[in-house]
């Protein structure tokens, strides 16, 4: 199973240090562009959840195809 953690910068280092003491755990730092784009893939997924929750209005494709 993964696991991502929002750690502030000055706990970084004891939260790996912490995490490399357990044999089962195997832990490595996101560059700041993975973080990113797996930040962006976290809420376009929480947005489509959304919308078919019925709490957001969807764009149908043929609009947005229609708009390029």
């Amino acid at each position: 199973m993964k696991v991502i953690l929002d750690i502030k910068d000055h706990k970084f280092s004891f939260v790996m240090e912490l995490l490399k003491n357990f044999s089962f755990v195997k832990a490595k730092p996101l560059s700041p562009y993975k973080a990113e784009v797996l930040e962006s893939l976290r809420e376009g997924v929480e947005e489509v959840k959304a919308i078919k929750e019925g709490r957001l209005k969807g764009i149908p494709a043929r609009d947005v195809l229609n708009e390029l």
